[in-house]
């Protein structure tokens, strides 16, 4: 018999990686105690990553929901992990240092062992703050490698990250293959080489199974000296989900491992409970395709995490770029070609900005600029035309050292636009916050929480945790939903036999009320193409007459794409007000969409008349967003 290999199921990951949302805290409440009668889990993922800021989307609180979900994995001795970004926190954007240091004492009274901290640029510099704040909170400091597959990124490259990693203090190693485009000889190298130095450090796989490659995998690091192999579980295995533990754990006993049973009654309770979840409201954001493997994911590189919410953003993408093609009598583009011509992009612009491992946020920050490019092209605009501020920092530096060469293109085009390249500590950029945030708490009667959690949650996540006090995150949830199984009603309805296949839809904006907390909210929904439709109606309690919008004389600035609108993206920012001066290359605001803010720019200067939307409200691109004279 060989030496014994752990299970963890990676339960908000496998979430993550199909669609857009979680469970709700009620439905993970629910679960947990199937997942514990399985048998089979030494550690679960519980949170982390995008979990949190779904709580505030729906309206919940995530402090609440964390508490609530790692207490019974506790009670039944199992270990429970969440996923840190180190300089980026729980969120895309970088965080303070005291922000960081609150986050894990905070995350670790909430009832979490486990911070599993990973750099998407592999920068140590930014790892290493965490594993210290992690050790004196009193958690496991795990730190992660993230594995892509370039001519920089080779077996003796992250063999020395991790050996420095250790001798750093990190208690041990995940091998986080968030793409599952590692090459299952080469991380069976890097797992033997770690082990050859420190064979007492623990360390766990972590793969995604879309392009086919992590079940060979997870057996060549078993051989190479690996102990914990990350699973999941049917409905949400495989594709760019993970590998079912069944799948796995028959092929490590065959391979005469020690691997724990499986309580099969219990498997297939999580399974139904899952299903449920999914018809609940779940899968209203998951896309088929999110279940098949495909062998084009090799290419591109795209994590699993990301490619869950990817073909939801590229349904809303499609439709502004076919909306445009139809105005120039152009024949219309399908998900499938504008995919390959993504798929094509990302390759063109991830060598020319430095091979960042492509993990959250450099992921979606690299996927953002290449979608950007190829609707700034469709446009007649020139590549690069439209960066948001968040890639430039990664761009020039600020968010930690880029592993390769950035183009000599993008390089001058930094310097024409005046900006400046960092060599120093990416930390330093970004001053501690708690103070500030503390204070505007305190002026808007809001409590810090035990254990200062909504402090910390407030200071992690401001535009969300505001949306979330206010109860607007709440209704606009409602109403998505809402929208999405009406759309999904009509299509079940039988086509007129006289008549050609097609769905029929209100041609209207449709008036609901939804229920927020005993309040009441009256909410428009719009179905199709919304280009001729009235103006949405802000949410707002349904005895209230609807606010008319804004209204001001001047040249129109218009939303560059899809998304929300904010006037800043954090509390140092002073907002644009009506009555303000602006001058060109002002930012005036942001548009919020693929998970950066994107500023918006004023092309010509004079004075603000009008301001049309209030922050977090839905834009579409070509809106109006503000009126300048």
């Amino acid at each position: 018999m060989k030496r014994e290999i752990k299970f963890s199921l990676v339960f908000r990951d496998m979430w993550q990686s199909a669609g857009k949302y979680v469970p709700r805290v009620d439905q993970l409440v629910r679960v947990a105690p199937a997942i514990i009668e399985m048998g089979c889990f030494a550690r679960v993922e519980t949170n982390g990553g995008g979990f949190e800021q779904v709580n505030l989307l729906f309206g919940e609180n995530p402090n609440k929901a964390v508490r609530e979900w790692t207490k019974p994995f506790h009670e039944a001795g199992i270990q429970t992990h969440m996923l840190d970004r180190a300089l980026n926190g729980l969120r895309m954007s970088p965080v303070p240092a005291d922000v960081r240091q609150l986050f894990y004492k905070v995350k670790k009274a909430q009832g979490t062992d486990i911070a599993r901290t990973f750099c998407g640029l592999n920068d140590v510099r930014n790892i290493a703050p965490s594993i210290k704040y992690a050790k004196a909170a009193g958690m496991i400091s795990q730190c992660s490698l993230c594995i892509t597959h370039s001519p920089i990124h080779t077996v003796e490259y992250y063999t020395n990250m991790a050996l420095e990693l250790i001798e750093l203090g990190a208690d041990e190693i995940c091998i986080k293959d968030m793409a599952g485009i590692g090459r299952p000889y080469s991380l069976g190298q890097i797992v033997g080489n770690i082990k050859a130095k420190y064979p007492e450090i623990p360390i766990q796989y972590h793969s995604h199974a879309g392009p086919g490659f992590n079940v060979a995998s997870i057996l060549e690091v078993c051989n190479a000296g690996c102990d914990y192999i990350d699973v999941g579980m049917e409905p949400l295995s495989w594709g760019t989900g993970h590998a079912d533990l069944l799948t796995v754990q028959a092929m490590l006993k065959d391979a005469g491992y020690k691997v724990p049973e499986i309580n099969m009654e219990a498997y297939m309770k999580v399974r139904s409970m899952v299903q449920e979840f999914m018809d609940d409201f779940l899968g209203l954001y998951i896309s088929p395709k999110n279940r098949l493997m495909n062998s084009l994911l090799i290419g591109p590189g795209l994590p699993g995490g990301m490619m869950g919410s990817l073909m939801s953003d590229l349904e809303k993408n499609l439709e502004s770029i076919n909306k445009g093609r139809t105005k120039n009598n152009k024949p219309l583009m399908t998900q499938d070609q504008l995919l390959i011509k993504l798929f094509d992009e990302v390759a063109f612009v991830w060598p020319r900005v430095g091979y960042p491992p492509l993990v959250t946020p450099f992921s979606q920050y690299v996927k953002n600029l290449a979608l950007m490019n190829v609707m700034q092209m469709e446009k007649g605009k020139e590549r690069w035309s439209m960066i948001a501020d968040d890639i430039w920092d990664m761009l020039l530096g600020k968010a930690g050292r880029l592993p390769g060469k950035l183009a000599p293109e993008l390089v001058e085009k930094a310097k024409a636009e005046g900006r400046e390249f960092f060599e120093g500590n990416p930390q330093d950029n970004y001053p501690d916050a708690l103070d500030k945030y503390r204070k505007l708490m305190n002026e808007k009667q809001w409590e810090c929480g035990q254990d200062d959690e909504e402090l910390f949650e407030y200071a992690m996540h401001p535009a969300q945790y505001e949306a979330y006090r206010s109860g607007k995150a709440k209704v606009e949830f409602l109403a998505d939903v809402a929208h999405r199984k009406a759309e999904k009603e009509e299509a079940k309805k039988p086509a007129p036999h006289d008549a050609p296949a097609t769905i029929a839809m209100p041609t209207t904006p449709q008036v609901m009320n939804v229920d927020v907390n005993g309040q009441t909210y009256r909410v428009t929904v719009a179905f199709g193409d919304t280009t001729n439709a009235a103006a949405p109606v802000a949410s707002q309690p349904a005895s209230a007459p609807a606010a008319p919008a804004a209204a001001g004389n001047g040249k129109e600035v218009l939303s560059p794409l899809e998304g929300k609108f904010f006037l800043v993206k954090n509390a140092s920012e002073a907002a644009v007000k009506v009555g303000d001066t602006v001058k060109e290359g002002d930012v005036l605001c942001y548009v919020e969409a693929m998970k950066t803010y994107n500023a918006v720019r004023a092309e010509f200067g004079g004075t603000v008349t009008a301001i049309c939307l209030s922050p977090g409200d839905a834009v579409s691109e070509d809106d109006v967003l503000m009126t300048i004279r």
